[in-house]
């Protein structure tokens, strides 16, 4: 017998009524497994740098596994923890100027960790309006007053600042934000928070390895990286080609994650290949300081050679390009009519953006080649649905 019909099969039934409600929206989703060799032209994925499948990367990864096995065996404090877990944030912490850094699973988890340690029941957390879906999960469980203000206004920081009713206080923002690609204004946050004796949360996902000097970050290039009062996290999934996340700040911030952040405590740590490759990627950074500025370029021609088309195009302040869609629907034929002409784009669509504008959302690498940036805008303007040029 299928499993919908047997006993207690209608209590899921409300699930097919959503299903439809999402796909006459426009809003249903697929997994689309990709092989080991991808010959599309990749606009969509994350490897700022191209070090994914970089030799000393994916042989640093290979090697670990080795020799400490699969997998980390266990939580960081039982026997997940390792000399590889230790040097990547040693190094790190070094990188970026900052006293400490801890190393999580994920960047998903690392947010959630700083979220709701460094805040609580007595505390104000004040929010831009755009952050990651990260950083509201870390919100929503944080057990704080929780104000969310409009998107990018330091204004509507320092407001929510003065009128907050807990002594304690943590601003939470994005430094990229992952959708447009804008960035943050750090400088005049960080003046608000000090001003009214609030801590600064900055995720870095999107800057870390792209801004700054030799890729420092975001954090680092507002010159806020190693301050007391500011903490960063990023993702070793993006830059450093490889998995995990990391928390970076003071030292007294980095032990109270130990001791308090549950997405550390009761989490399997990052496997020790992936603590490998991040290790070997940014050693590869290191080397070759001259690629953010690669990724910068090229974010650059994609803005303007699609601005010079007629695309309603945010102009880049990092490895973000977004071009705007009529529709849901037009977005999702748009990104798949780019894949059949070997490009593949990202499509963002509600809830993911939360402007309600659907995008087609593409990375700018370093190892594009100006002639694959060409290509790619040609294919993107001959498959673009009516109404999607000025």
């Amino acid at each position: 017998m299928d499993a919908s019909e047997g006993a207690g099969a209608q209590v899921f039934d409300w699930l097919d009524a959503e299903a439809g409600r999402r796909a006459e929206a426009g809003l249903s989703r697929r997994l689309q497994p990709r092989s080991p060799v991808n010959p599309e032209l990749d606009l969509a994925g994350n490897d700022y740098l191209g070090l994914a499948r970089d030799k000393r990367v994916a042989g640093a990864a290979a090697a670990a596994a080795l020799r400490w096995g699969a997998g980390a065996t266990g939580s960081r404090l039982v026997t997940g923890s390792t000399e590889l877990h230790a040097e990547l944030e040693h190094e790190l912490a070094r990188f970026c100027g900052t006293q400490a850094a801890l190393v999580f699973s994920s960047g998903f988890t690392a947010n959630l960790g700083a979220v709701t340690a460094l805040s609580g029941q007595e505390s104000a957390i004040v929010t831009d309006r755009y952050i990651h879906a990260s950083l509201i999960e870390g919100c929503r469980l944080s057990r704080a007053d929780v104000a969310a203000v409009a998107h990018g206004d330091p204004a509507a920081v320092k407001h929510a600042l003065s009128t907050r009713r807990k002594s304690r206080a943590l601003v939470v923002t994005d430094s990229v934000f992952s959708v447009d690609g804008d960035l943050a204004p750090l400088a005049e946050l960080s003046a608000a928070c000090r001003a009214h004796g609030a801590a600064l949360l900055v995720d870095d996902a999107h800057g870390f390895g792209v801004l700054g000097e030799g890729g420092r970050g975001a954090v680092h290039a507002a010159g806020l990286s190693g301050e007391p009062d500011v903490v960063t996290t990023i993702t070793l999934s993006k830059s450093l080609g490889a998995q995990g996340g990391a928390v970076l700040g003071p030292r007294r911030v980095i032990r109270h994650l130990v001791d308090t952040a549950r997405s550390f405590i009761f989490d399997t740590g990052l496997a020790p290949s992936s603590a490998a490759a991040a290790l070997a990627a940014l050693g590869a950074l290191k080397a070759e300081p001259g690629l953010p500025g690669r990724v910068l370029d090229n974010a650059a021609r994609l803005y303007g050679q699609l601005s010079d088309a007629g695309f309603a195009v945010t102009e880049p302040q990092a490895a973000v390009v977004s071009v705007r869609a009529p529709s849901p629907e037009d977005a999702v034929a748009w990104a798949a009519r780019c894949a059949e002409q070997g490009v593949r784009v990202g499509c963002f669509r509600p809830p993911s953006v939360p402007d309600g504008v659907s995008r087609l959302r593409l990375t700018a690498r370093a190892d594009l080649s100006e002639s694959e940036v060409d290509t790619a805008v040609k294919v993107i303007s001959a498959t673009a649905p009516r109404g999607a040029t000025s």
